[in-house]
């Protein structure tokens, strides 16, 4: 299917994806070689924007993400590239005329981890999740084939409610890392404060809030359900649902861990992965 260096790429590329994407590796191979393969190739460079910011041993990040801003933007116009990686990148995003603008508005967000340490409101805050996640359920469209517009809308709302859950879930590791990003204006109301998050402290006011922030997130996956029936394949669609409903399955794991977001990660278990796609399977709904 590949020729040698493609091959390379693309087998660096779903290397990169089981390492670090497992819910998403493991949903992927129900889907077809060809989209399964420029999934992993788009992850991939996700990823490496990520790390571009993340690297705590990187002394320049910004020259960092000024360097893969350069090769995402060549990949659009060159033709052939030494880095197996970045050929099979090209590829992809030639062959199913993913938009450059969907990349730039990546880095964008990724640059906002750069500038922000905090987010005032929501407004703000979906900004970032729009632009580090939104747009990768806008790429992953483009590759899985839709049937019109109105399911990009919904792409985003999906990319969004996961960003809004791995934020929940990550809370703690975020402060290691000098960040909150949860709305500061909606801490205030619910009287949360940042000592309190760096302490670890678990309280009433706490839950509320996190059930709030729980509530919304799960807005946001309902809203997000319109647009599976609009994708093409049965096969990517059944991927969607079990993207959408083991990462939902992560906000339920933080309320039977009754809100302690600080020394318990919450993850979705194995066997309730299987039992969530045999329910999908077994419903057969939006397949």
């Amino acid at each position: 299917m590949f020729n040698k260096k493609l091959g390379i790429g693309f087998q660096e590329a779903k290397k990169i994806t089981k390492k670090f994407a497992k819910t998403f590796y493991t949903a992927s191979l129900f889907l077809p070689e060809e989209k399964k393969y420029a999934s992993y190739a788009v992850y991939a460079i996700c990823r490496l924007s990520d790390e571009a910011v993340d690297d705590l041993t990187c002394s320049d990040k910004e020259k960092s993400l000024q360097r893969l801003e350069s090769k995402i933007s060549a990949s659009y116009t060159e033709k052939h590239f030494e880095e197996p990686l970045l050929a099979a990148f090209s590829q992809t995003v030639n062959k199913y005329k993913i938009p450059g603008e969907y990349f730039a508005s990546l880095i964008k967000g990724m640059r906002m981890d750069l500038e922000l340490k905090r987010y005032a409101s929501f407004t703000l805050l979906y900004e970032y999740c729009y632009r580090v996640a939104g747009v990768v359920g806008l790429i992953m469209l483009k590759i899985f084939g839709y049937k019109n517009s109105s399911a990009e809308e919904n792409a985003i709302k999906l990319g969004v409610a996961m960003q809004l859950t791995n934020i929940l879930r990550d809370i703690n590791e975020d402060l290691g890392r000098g960040r909150i990003y949860l709305p500061l204006d909606e801490m205030a109301k619910f009287n949360i404060t940042e000592q309190q998050l760096s302490e670890g402290k678990i309280n009433k006011n706490l839950k509320d809030f996190l059930r709030f922030q729980i509530s919304r997130c799960r807005k946001f996956y309902s809203d997000s359900l319109e647009g599976v029936k609009l994708i093409n394949s049965p096969f990517c669609r059944f991927v969607v649902l079990c993207m959408k409903e083991i990462y939902a399955g992560i906000l339920e794991k933080i309320e039977e861990n009754n809100y302690n977001v600080f020394t318990v990660r919450a993850h979705v278990s194995k066997l309730r992965k299987i039992m969530i796609i045999l329910k999908i399977l077994l419903e057969r709904k939006y397949l």
